[in-house]
């Protein structure tokens, strides 16, 4: 246990300082995303949390009234990010589903072949909390319908024979890269998977 919390505490301290100087809660927030991500949601508690933000366990209380609610908050700012994310790759397409969804997967190929990528939060998240009640879990859960239904979309509007088998195999796709760049870095096969996305796309459309 005296391992583990060094460890964390120097994680915490190599943290960005970008909340430095913000009100108590955008403090708490910032610092809360950050650790959050970079550590894991049940291995950072409150009172690292606060320390952080240079803050109190009142003023975090104050703001979210739980650690649940923080958690939602945390995830529910990165679903927002995740769909500004989806929506600037289609638009740099209009039209053109093919290479909408090409786009999609080299950005990804981008992102989880970054040094600082510690997978997607939504499946961290959706691991950490296997109970189906929890709330956290709710948000994972839901931004991956949505992203399974959006692949799907895409899938059909690309003239897909089968749109739903293909909107499946494009999110098991993506899913394969998340995990994949969490374990082998920025030497995985996620460098290939843009190619990978239009063979399939390829072996539905003519």
């Amino acid at each position: 246990m005296a391992r583990t919390t060094i460890a964390i505490a120097s994680d915490v301290s190599a943290g960005p300082s970008r909340a430095a100087g913000k009100p108590a809660r955008e403090r708490i927030f910032e610092v809360a995303k950050d650790l959050f991500y970079r550590l894991g949601i049940r291995a950072v508690g409150v009172e690292t949390i606060v320390a952080a933000a240079g803050a109190t366990k009142m003023s975090l209380y104050r703001s979210f009234p739980s650690k649940d609610d923080l958690v939602v908050a945390y995830l529910s700012d990165r679903d927002a990010l995740y769909w500004q994310w989806w929506d600037r790759a289609l638009a740099s397409h209009p039209g053109e589903p093919r290479q909408q969804i090409r786009a999609l997967f080299k950005s990804v190929a981008g992102k989880t072949t970054r040094p600082d990528y510690r997978g997607c939060p939504f499946t961290n998240a959706a691991t950490e909390f296997p109970e189906a009640g929890h709330p956290g879990r709710a948000v994972a859960v839901a931004n991956k319908l949505k992203l399974r239904d959006g692949l799907r979309g895409l899938a059909r509007a690309a003239g897909a024979r089968e749109p739903e088998r293909l909107g499946d195999q494009l999110f098991l796709l993506m899913e394969g890269a998340y995990a994949s760049g969490q374990v082998m870095g920025p030497d995985g096969p996620a460098l290939s998977l843009a190619d990978a996305a239009d063979a399939l796309v390829a072996a539905q459309v003519g």
